[in-house]
């Protein structure tokens, strides 16, 4: 039995058997005519005669069976034996709503007092919609119902991090191209397998107060990892890794698992991938209709014949075909390219997140009802999350989170400098590896007081350790660069940097140095101080890592930068906090933007 074929019996909406108890605060489903509110936490219950139970949990004659709980390790869980406000029948008065009880004689009631601080992700939005609709009692017919929606992938080892243990969290979205489902033949390859057409890894932080999600373009070239897969009849394949191909063949080509795109991502970034959730084109369709619609902004009129969007200049409301008309076209946005098409993606997310929060949606059993049932269809996860319980533990998570301190990115990339004309893109040389040391060291892009206090101490304590002194101009600064770190190439890439973002022009790639060293050190003259002191404002380097020479190096035409096994990365600091460059794409959640 579920809410909806019991509803429909009685010619009751499922979404009206779900009313607003204002003694506990909760929305509540109506099992029959008969059943009254729960009682307010701390109040005893009122059994009614013939429903008692025995202490061991059996029922006593014409009583109920308790069911176990999903933390008791069962499947399903049951409702508690609260009783609940009759359900509403639409053929005689049934829209009234039942009389609130009065308050006590001499005590003004008090309206209840609404949070500000609930935030929600577009493709969890409908489990955080579940949460709060099936945290009242008598939600057993629903969480099976839900439960069923829902498909699972085993990745094995790739994700199996639970969801509230301490530290930083990685979630990735990956929306795929596959073209199952009702009106979606006629988009692009109709044969496709799904590939990882949409790529957004979410990075909540350790205190849960902030988050950066960042976008993967699907035409990254890159190396694909070797992949461990779970085959059909309980085997493992690795499947081999190829090199310099499109990030978004790390799904379903040559018979890749989420888990693999989940490998890649780590390949790429550095960061370890906890979960994944995967979505097609029906998400977009359902999602954005279950909600009401997504009102999104255009900086001019768009007429694309290509992905047949049309949508005025200035504010509209989208969903179903439309909305994922406007997720898909890249021929009306910037330069026509993926890149653009991206931005357009993260402002749509950006508005169903503030549409999400709104007390439009989240006081409408109905919009929460139907939001729930279309996202635990749409969701495919891995194993480790692959259950409403496990699902809605994740969304309380995700809900701490204020809209605020959500700050949507890219991966810095340049055009592949190996195609004459350029259609896939590879990563930046020394911005992307600084925005991925940020996410790895859990710094936010977007500052919170925390945050603040920390960089600000931090930075003092920088200062105070640095040498005092005249700073040389960057023109003027002549240093060797040696890698007697861990990463291949460091000494090439810290040129470059020092180079084309710095200036520092004088300076040279003398490769690996002759042994491998802990620390970056930076060897200078006596009559280079100057030049060393700007060096290590450049590089972040610690006061200890200035090496000064004796009389006898005075002379020497260049200085000795030698990077360690604490070196990070070309502009990431040695001894402070990572920062982001500040000439990335970003954008907050918690504004919205007219697409361009």
């Amino acid at each position: 039995m579920d809410a909806q074929s019991r509803g429909r019996a009685d010619d009751i909406d499922p979404a009206d058997q779900w009313v607003l108890n204002p003694q506990t605060g909760n929305y509540e489903l109506r099992l029959s005519d008969s059943e009254e509110h729960s009682p307010a936490v701390g109040d005893s219950p009122r059994v009614p005669r013939g429903r008692s139970e025995s202490a061991a949990g059996e029922p006593r004659p014409g009583g109920r069976r308790r069911a176990p709980s999903p933390e008791s390790g069962e499947e399903d869980t049951p409702p508690r034996d609260d009783r609940v406000p009759g359900q509403r029948s639409r053929r005689a008065g049934g829209n009234r709503r039942p009389a609130e009880p009065e308050a006590p004689a001499g005590r003004r009631k008090r309206k209840a007092k609404k949070s500000g601080k609930r935030t929600f992700l577009l493709w969890t939005s409908g489990v955080t919609a579940f949460l709060v609709v099936a945290g009242a009692g008598g939600a057993y017919a629903l969480y099976r119902h839900f439960n069923g929606n829902i498909g699972t992938v085993d990745v094995g080892s790739a994700g199996n991090k639970n969801v509230t243990s301490p530290g930083p969290m990685n979630i990735l979205i990956i929306g795929t191209d596959k073209r199952t489902g009702e009106g979606n033949e006629g988009y692009g390859d109709a044969g496709s397998v799904g590939h990882a057409d949409t790529n957004i890894l979410f990075h909540v932080s350790a205190d849960r107060t902030n988050a950066t999600a960042l976008s993967i373009p699907r035409d990254l070239v890159m190396d694909i990892p070797d992949c461990e897969t779970k085959q059909a009849d309980g085997t493992t394949k690795v499947i081999p890794g190829t090199e310099n191909e499109r990030f978004n063949t790390s799904l379903g080509q040559e018979g890749r698992d989420p888990g693999c795109t989940m490998r890649t991502v780590k390949e790429l970034t550095g960061l370890s991938v906890d979960h994944f959730m995967m979505v097609d084109f029906n998400a977009v369709k359902e999602l954005s209709t279950a909600v009401g619609g997504v009102t999104v902004c255009m900086a001019k009129p768009i007429n694309d014949s290509k992905s047949h969007l049309k949508l005025p200049k200035g504010e509209s409301k989208v969903e179903g075909e439309t909305a994922l008309a406007l997720l898909r076209t890249r021929h009306s946005f910037g330069n026509e390219s993926d890149l653009d098409r991206i931005k357009v993606q993260q402002q749509f997310l950006g508005s169903m997140i503030r549409q999400m929060k709104s007390d439009d949606t989240l006081t409408s059993p109905t919009k929460l009802f139907k939001l729930a049932n279309a996202a635990t269809k749409a969701l495919t996860v891995d194993s480790g999350i692959g259950s409403v319980a496990k699902l809605t533990t994740l969304a309380k998570e995700l809900a701490k989170v204020d809209a605020k301190n959500i700050t949507f990115t890219t991966v810095p990339v340049i055009d592949n400098p190996d195609e004459p004309t350029p259609v896939t893109v590879v990563v930046h040389p020394t911005k992307a590896e600084q925005l991925f040391e940020t996410m790895r060291q859990d710094v936010s892009l977007t500052e919170v007081a925390a945050q603040k206090k920390a960089a600000a101490a931090k930075e003092k304590s920088a200062q105070e350790a640095l040498l005092d002194g005249a700073r040389a101009k960057a023109a003027d600064v002549r240093v060797d660069v040696y890698n007697g770190g861990d990463i291949d190439g460091a000494a090439g890439a810290t040129v470059s940097w020092l180079q084309l973002e710095k200036g520092v022009l004088k300076s040279t790639n003398k490769a690996n140095a002759p042994a491998k060293t802990e620390k970056t050190t930076l060897a200078y003259a006596p009559d280079q101080a100057d030049q060393a002191r700007t060096l290590a404002d450049m590089m972040g380097l610690p006061a200890s890592a200035l090496k000064q020479g004796t009389e006898d190096a005075e002379g020497l035409e260049a200085m000795t930068l030698t990077l360690g096994a604490d070196f990070k990365g070309a502009g990431v600091a040695v001894d402070a906090p990572a920062a982001a460059p500040t000439d990335i794409q970003r954008a907050s959640a918690d504004k919205a933007v007219c697409s361009e």
